[in-house]
């Protein structure tokens, strides 16, 4: 980030109505909050760390304990679920009412909920008026690309599956195979679950013709119509169309090597642009929304929340919790976050400057559809589809073997 949060002044504090140091329930003592987070790019967590920083400049008596599990992050709300335990403040990741719903407290009273974006109404609230996280930006997704490369190809952003898999083709041929077309940080399974989750949707639920939607919400659904996302992930690893070393690649090689011109294609997430920016002003990074798969189908973006905050219903510092989202909600922070994220904030009255402004205002027509895996799986089921992505590039698995892993999971995970 260009302006460093932590030199917001105390006028932002002043004009959120909270006094510095007089919010902590045990009086002069220091008051410590646990937070987790799912930010796992660096350029996220060092969004939200400083985030944090600001406010304990700012409430010296408070001191925001911040964890980012990344890969790990579910497990851990598991076990604290499980022991009813969770952290002062955590991170709903998109699962805010359907999976955390009997942990988090009601923020309804709280003053930002009237500036909230509509868009997220029904994902943060309720029928009853419960508000259960506050959204520190909000996702559309889709894919990435390096747009120096393609236009020195002269390869246009694909618009359909097939399409994107010519373009992969393309940047191989072209770069005689010095670029790596599509890009995986495979050492975390989560990034095979972003393929698999982000064109589940326009291969089973976008196409008028192709809607499996009613089958995946009441447990009848076929799982040989998802063979085909397993299929072609396996076709382009057979035609070198995927980084060789894609089952260990981290996810902090992915912004040098875009950088450096070394790979096209990735899902990358808002942060990649300005992280790339930062190592190399002269790559711009481009985004389209995810391609379709049948014919006569419209493009989407994937979206929904991405990073919130939410308040544990059993917090032994439920003021303190609350003047830690107020002071995140307000103009100031929320915007420099939003930026800081290059994804567009979670307040109505925010603007901020996005790095994929352009992109967005371009395919401004096109519908955002909700993560795959939080409408039609149960719980669980994202860690599923990472690792049968894992094991089916180092060759442990068939696409075949894959659907019917999830069809099993898809039955256990139901019935729990």
């Amino acid at each position: 980030m260009k302006v460093k949060l932590f030199l917001l002044s105390a006028a932002v504090v002043a004009g959120l109505g909270l006094s510095g140091c007089s919010g902590s329930a045990s009086g002069d003592d220091q008051t410590t909050l646990t937070f987790y987070s799912t930010a796992t790019s660096e350029e996220d967590k060092k969004v939200v760390q400083e985030a944090v920083t600001a406010f304990e400049e700012e409430f010296p008596a408070i001191d925001i304990e911040d964890n980012y599990p990344g890969d790990g992050y579910e497990n851990m709300a598991r076990v604290k679920m499980a022991a009813d335990d969770m952290p002062d403040l955590f991170d709903t990741h998109g699962w805010a009412k359907q999976r955390y719903g009997e942990y988090v407290a009601d923020l309804s009273d709280m003053e930002w909920v009237d500036r909230l974006d509509p868009a997220l109404d029904t994902i943060l609230k309720d029928d009853e008026g419960k508000v259960y996280a506050f959204p520190l930006n909000q996702a559309k997704d889709g894919i990435n690309y390096n747009a120096n490369l393609l236009k020195e190809y002269g390869i246009e952003p694909p618009d359909t599956f097939d399409e994107f898999m010519e373009a992969l083709r393309a940047v191989k041929e072209k770069s005689g195979g010095e670029v790596t077309p599509l890009w995986f940080n495979g050492s975390d399974k989560s990034s095979f679950g972003q393929y698999f989750d982000q064109f589940a949707t326009p291969l089973l639920i976008t196409d008028e013709d192709n809607s499996y939607e009613s089958e995946l919400l009441d447990g009848s659904f076929d799982w040989s119509h998802y063979t085909y996302l397993p299929e072609k992930l396996a076709q382009m690893q057979d035609e070198n169309l995927l980084n060789e070393d894609v089952l260990t690649a981290q996810i902090q090689q992915r912004a040098q090597l875009m950088a450096q011109g070394k790979i096209a294609f990735v899902f990358g997430g808002g942060s990649i642009g300005t992280a790339v920016e930062e190592l190399n002003p002269d790559v711009q990074v481009g985004l389209i929304p995810m391609p379709t798969i049948h014919e006569g189908d419209e493009q989407s973006w994937i979206g929904g929340e991405r990073h919130t905050v939410a308040i544990a219903q059993n917090t032994e510092h439920m003021e303190e919790a609350k003047q830690f989202i107020e002071f995140m909600a307000s103009p100031e922070i929320a915007k420099q976050v939003a930026e800081g994220t290059s994804l567009p904030a979670g307040l109505k009255d925010v603007d901020a400057d996005n790095y994929f402004a352009e992109y967005f205002e371009k395919y401004e027509g096109v519908n955002v559809q909700p993560y795959f895996d939080r409408v039609y799986l149960p719980s669980g089921m994202w860690d599923v589809m990472g690792s049968t992505g894992q094991e089916l590039l180092s060759g442990a698995m068939t696409p075949e073997e894959v659907s019917q892993k999830m069809a099993e999971e898809y039955e256990r995970l139901r019935d729990q």
